[in-house]
C-alpha cells in the first residue's frame, strides 16, 4: 500500500477515532461535570489515539510524519486504569480521586520514559527503525510491550468486574429498580475490551505459525475498539448519576450495620447488630403492615432511604431487618411484593382486561425485562405459564 492510501477498514478506524474525540468532548462537558465523566472521556480519548496510531503505521505514514514514530505506543496502558477508575468513582458516591491513584499511571509513564531515546532520534533514523520493524527486527521495548499490555488488560478487567460486582450488591440494598443505576453496559464493554486483546494475541501467535488468516491483527483491534467507542458513546452518555435518587446518608454500603445508640447494658443482640431482637421484630411488623396498607412498592423508584423515612427509622436499621430477619435484599423484598400483586391480578378479572405489562407497570415495575426476570425468579414460571397453570 502506498503511503497515505487508506483501505476500507482504515477509513472505518479513522471514523471511529473522530467519533471518539467527539464522544470524549461530550462526556467532558456533560453537566453536571463529574469525575466519572472526565475519566470515561479520558478512556475514549485514549482509544481514539490508539486508532489513529494503527492508521499511522498500517497506512505507512511514518515516512511522511516520522516524528510521531513511537510516541503513542504506551497509550494502551491507560485503557485499563481509566476504565477501572471510572467504574469505582461512578459506583461509589463517596469515592474521589486520590494521590494513590497516580500509581495506576506508572506503566504508562515507565514505557513513555523507556521510549524517550527513540523520540529524540532524528527523522532519518526513525524511518530506518520503522523499516527495521517491518523486517521483523523489533526493539526490546516493542517485544515487551505486547505481553505487558495483555497482562495489564486482564488484571484491570478483573478488578473492574469485581468493583462492578460490589456495586451491584450495593444498589440491590438501596434501590427497588436497577435499570437506571446499574453499570451492566460497562461490564459488557470491559469483557469486549479484554476479548479484543486476547484475540489479538491469538492472531499474533497464529501468523508466525503459518496459519492463513482472513484479516490482520490491526484490523481486529481497529474494528473492535471502534465498536467499543460506539458503545461508550451510546451508553456512557445516557448513564444517569447513579446516586441522585438517594442522599449520601441514605445509601447503605454492603455489610454496614447501624451502631448501638445507648451506652447502658443492652439485651442480647444479633452478631454485629445495632438492634435488639425485640426491636427488630417490632420494626419488621411495622414494615409488613406498611407494605400491605400503603403499598409503597408501587412507586417505581422507591429507595431504601425513602421507605425508612416512612417507617420513622434509619436506612441502616431497615437494611438490618431485611438482611437478618427476612434474608432478602431491598431489591428482592420490594419486587417480591410487586410480583405477588401481579400474580393475584392475573388470576382475577384484571387478568383478562389488562396486558401483563400494564399490570406490571401498575405494580411498580419500570420495564418489561425487569418484570419478566423478577417474575421468573420468584415463581419459576413466565407470566403466561403461571396464568395457564392457575387455570385462568
Amino acid at each position: 500500500m502506498s503511503a497515505g492510501t487508506l483501505n476500507w477498514w482504515q477509513i472505518v478506524a479513522l471514523i471511529g477515532a473522530a467519533q471518539g474525540v467527539i464522544v470524549a468532548m461530550a462526556l467532558a462537558t456533560k453537566r453536571p461535570r463529574r469525575t466519572p465523566n472526565l475519566l470515561l472521556a479520558g478512556a475514549v480519548l485514549a482509544f481514539a489515539c490508539h486508532l489513529a496510531t494503527i492508521i499511522y503505521y498500517s497506512a505507512n505514514l511514518v515516512p511522511r510524519l516520522p516524528h510521531l514514530f513511537g510516541v503513542t505506543q504506551p497509550v494502551p496502558f491507560l485503557f485499563g486504569p481509566l476504565f477501572y477508575l471510572y467504574a469505582v468513582t461512578a459506583s461509589d458516591q463517596g469515592r474521589r480521586l486520590r494521590r494513590s491513584d497516580l500509581w495506576h499511571a506508572l506503566p504508562f509513564v515507565a514505557f513513555l520514559a523507556w521510549g524517550l531515546p527513540v523520540y529524540l532520534l532524528p527523522a532519518s533514523q526513525k524511518i530506518a527503525l520503522f523499516h527495521a520493524v517491518l523486517d521483523g527486527r523489533l526493539p526490546i521495548q516493542a517485544i515487551a510491550a505486547g505481553p505487558l499490555m495483555l497482562v495489564s488488560g486482564v488484571i484491570y478487567t478483573a478488578v473492574t468486574m469485581l468493583a462492578l460486582q460490589r456495586h451491584q450488591r450495593v444498589v440491590a440494598e438501596n434501590y427497588s429498580t436497577l435499570d437506571r443505576v446499574n453499570l451492566n453496559w460497562l461490564r459488557g464493554l470491559a469483557l469486549a475490551y479484554a476479548m479484543i486483546w486476547v484475540s489479538a494475541v491469538a492472531l499474533g501467535l497464529a501468523e508466525p505459525a503459518g496459519l492463513s488468516l482472513p484479516f490482520s491483527t490491526d484490523f481486529l483491534i481497529a474494528v473492535g475498539i471502534t465498536l467499543v467507542i460506539v458503545g461508550i458513546g451510546y451508553w456512557g452518555l445516557r448513564q444517569p448519576e447513579i446516586f441522585r435518587f438517594a442522599t449520601a446518608e441514605h445509601a447503605i454500603p454492603v455489610g454496614v450495620v447501624a451502631p448501638a445508640t445507648d451506652a447502658a447494658p443492652a439485651p442480647p443482640r444479633y452478631e454485629r447488630s445495632g438492634l435488639a431482637p425485640r426491636e427488630a421484630d417490632e420494626l419488621k411488623g411495622r414494615l409488613v403492615a406498611l407494605m400491605e396498607r400503603e403499598r409503597p412498592y408501587r412507586q417505581p423508584e422507591l429507595t431504601l432511604g425513602e421507605l425508612a423515612e416512612r417507617l420513622g427509622t434509619t436506612p441502616h436499621r431497615l437494611s438490618e431487618v431485611l438482611n437478618a430477619q427476612l434474608t432478602l435484599s431491598f431489591y428482592d423484598f420490594i419486587n417480591g411484593y410487586r410480583v405477588r400483586e401481579v400474580q393475584q391480578r392475573l388470576v382475577g378479572p384484571d387478568g383478562a382486561r389488562y396486558t401483563y405489562l400494564a399490570l406490571a407497570l401498575e405494580a411498580g415495575f419500570a420495564s418489561k425485562s425487569t418484570f419478566n426476570a423478577a417474575f421468573k425468579k420468584l415463581t419459576g414460571l413466565t407470566p403466561s405459564e403461571y396464568r395457564r397453570a392457575e387455570g385462568a
